[in-house]
């Protein structure tokens, strides 16, 4: 019998964050995956980042997981999105070498000390009077373990559809996980299901790029991790080029909409909303002329394009009749077809915060089966389960991010308070406090609590910290240095077509107007009553403008981010009955007992738990002197 602390179910993204943290964190951790040969793999889309998706990266970074460092080592085109925006929006994207990507996470974890890799595919979960303590694998092999987490993607139960076929898949390519599914149900956990799809991949040399728009990375580039060098990226850099669905294209999908699974009723799960396949987007959207279509190169040494906005589970025909109707790929060959996938899922209503389950002491779940969509927030729950499992062989408190801390902490709340009836995708808008937690100061809010969670290295910390002291001493700088209105100072405040000075000011002050920057201010510097240097550009310059132009704005949101804390502080014990309570609808009462939740903050954040009931909880909480 094999004796590890803890075991990891799966090597997607949530899989190899939570394996690397704990293994890193010094437990004896085992990673099991049926082919050894898809560690890290780029099952869809073969790119890292996104709107709200990038601040999820940076945080992992931050933290001292992965995901940042292997994206900056392999991409082939990165990318600032929102740029003309405020900074709470922006974000960053990459696209990634597929074949790199997955190589250099194998290498990673293969090479990581305190952690083994095993090819073998897990059928039951091993439970005693309600805690887990090992795991049995289809070769009858027995694991003991102090801690589990389940990171198993779309393999649970998993069913792949091209048209009216369908046949039992973890992706294509790849066999389901059905024995764990059917353990799941047995041990009566909250089982859904869900949907998502791909593309169908083109050959790059049969499309016509001489009738399409290329797109370009940016230059520089803006890396992902804190701890990449500022300069030119590892690998060269290659276009993306643009195309676009036609009335033609529509037409093709209309007349065979009755041979597509989801609409034919075939398929069960619920799909992506902001992700559609093409077919939903023309039936949704019948006034739409055309949809854009990105041709990304998923590497450098393939040929393989993926036509990013036609995801399709269409007959395979039809899927060729449509890639031909496009603008560039008329004479286009598609070498792997898309399809939809179908696979479960189990209610994240059921987990803690810290990710582990109510159901069963020890068992964490992270990523899909939690009912998200995306690599980001599965390696961000990966991430968090690794530590918290950890933390949870030690006897230690868990580490619980909250809302106004990160968009890690806004994913879990959300999963765990609201759960999800389709799969879930973070974005921006979901932030409530989305001005505080801006992808550029991602390490200035998480770097500490990485170093104190002990995955942040000691080069990461002095390096953090290095920056951390720059950006201190230029705001001291900026708010204690004095300018005159001298003929001199105005002179060159006209020349940036800014006001001239009637009152000395401060530097502060001054970069306070949207026309100057650090750049001019340190050509006003000389010129001060105390002479200074100053910062001029670089990643510390923008951290400190961003921090001056938006100060007020960021006071506004720390004082809501205060009123926040107010309610979280409001403990309510565990495992209390709501029952009887005075003032609690029955509804109320059935949502506040299925969750649990752990603060009068968390209870005000369930869909249907009323001001009302809030205030009576309060109330409670007062008379049981714990407020």
């Amino acid at each position: 019998m094999l004796d590890f602390d803890i075991a990891v179910i799966g090597a997607g993204h949530a899989g190899c964050e939570a394996a690397l943290a704990a293994a890193r964190l010094g437990c004896r951790t085992l990673i099991c995956l049926m082919n050894v040969d898809t560690i890290g793999a780029l099952s869809c889309n073969p790119a890292i980042g996104g709107l709200a998706k990038g601040h999820l990266v940076r945080e992992i970074d931050a933290l001292g997981g992965e995901m940042a460092k292997n994206i900056d080592a392999t991409a082939i085109q990165f990318r600032r999105l929102n740029t003309s925006k405020g900074p709470a929006v922006r974000s960053s994207r990459a696209q990634a070498d597929r074949l790199l990507y997955r190589l250099r996470m194998t290498r990673i974890l293969e090479n990581q000390p305190g952690l083994a890799v095993r090819q073998a595919m897990v059928d039951e979960i091993l439970v005693d009077k309600g805690k887990v303590w090992g795991l049995r694998t289809s070769l009858d092999e027995v694991v003991r373990v102090r801690a589990l987490i389940v990171a198993t993607g779309t393999f649970l139960n998993g069913l792949v559809h091209v048209g009216m076929k369908n046949f039992s898949a973890g992706r294509l390519g790849d066999f389901p996980s059905t024995a764990l599914a059917q353990w799941f149900k047995a041990q009566g956990f909250s089982v859904g299901r869900m949907k998502t799809g791909t593309v169908p991949r083109i050959d790059r040399n049969t499309i016509d790029y001489s009738r399409l728009d290329a797109q370009y990375g940016d230059d520089p580039v803006t890396f992902f991790s804190f701890n990449t060098p500022p300069g030119p990226p590892p690998l060269p850099q290659l276009p993306c080029h643009i195309t676009y669905t036609n009335e033609a294209t529509h037409e093709i999908i209309r007349g065979s909409i009755d041979q597509s699974p989801m609409y034919a009723g075939v398929i069960e799960g619920i799909g992506a909303r902001y992700c559609p396949s093409v077919e939903d987007k023309i039936m949704r959207f019948p006034d739409k002329t055309r949809h854009q279509i990105f041709l990304e190169p998923e590497g450098l040494d393939t040929v393989e394009i993926y036509p990013n906005g036609i995801s399709t589970s269409l007959p395979f025909a039809t899927q060729i009749k449509l890639v031909h109707s496009i603008a560039g790929m008329e004479s286009a060959r598609i070498m792997r077809p898309g399809y939809a996938i179908e696979y479960d899922f189990i209610d994240p209503r059921g987990l803690k915060a810290s990710l582990e389950t109510k159901a069963v002491a020890g068992l964490f779940f992270a990523g899909q089966i939690n009912g998200t969509s995306g690599y980001e927030e599965a390696a961000a729950q990966g991430l968090m389960a690794g530590i918290n499992s950890v933390r949870y062989c030690r006897n230690e408190e868990p580490l619980v991010l909250d809302r106004s801390q990160a968009y890690i902490g806004v994913l879990i709340d959300d999963l765990i308070t609201l759960g999800t009836k389709e799969p879930y995708r973070l974005f921006t808008s979901r932030a409530e406090y989305r001005l505080l937690l801006r992808e550029d100061n991602a390490d200035m809010r998480l770097c500490a609590i990485g170093r104190e969670a002990g995955l942040l290295g000691d080069a990461a910390w002095q390096a953090f910290s290095e920056k951390q002291n720059r950006i201190e001493s230029c705001l001291n700088t900026l708010e204690q240095t004095r300018v005159k209105p001298t003929a001199a100072v105005n002179s060159r405040l006209a020349q940036f077509d800014s006001s001239p000075l009637n009152q000395t000011l401060s530097l502060e002050e001054l970069l306070r107007r949207p026309e100057l920057n650090l750049k001019r201010l340190a050509e006003l510097a000389p010129l001060a009553e105390t002479p200074c240097t100053l910062e001029e550009d670089g990643i510390v310059a923008d951290e400190i403008e961003l921090q001056v132009k938006y100060a007020g704005y960021i006071q506004r949101q720390q004082e809501q981010v205060e009123r926040f804390h107010k309610l979280e502080r409001m403990e309510l014990p565990e495992d209390f009955s709501y029952k009887g309570l005075p003032g609690l609808s029955n509804e109320v009462v059935e949502k506040l007992s299925t969750i649990q939740p752990r603060s009068l903050g968390q209870a005000a954040r369930i869909s249907g738990v009323t001001p009302a009931a809030i205030a009576v909880l309060q109330v409670h909480l007062k008379r049981l002197g714990r407020i």
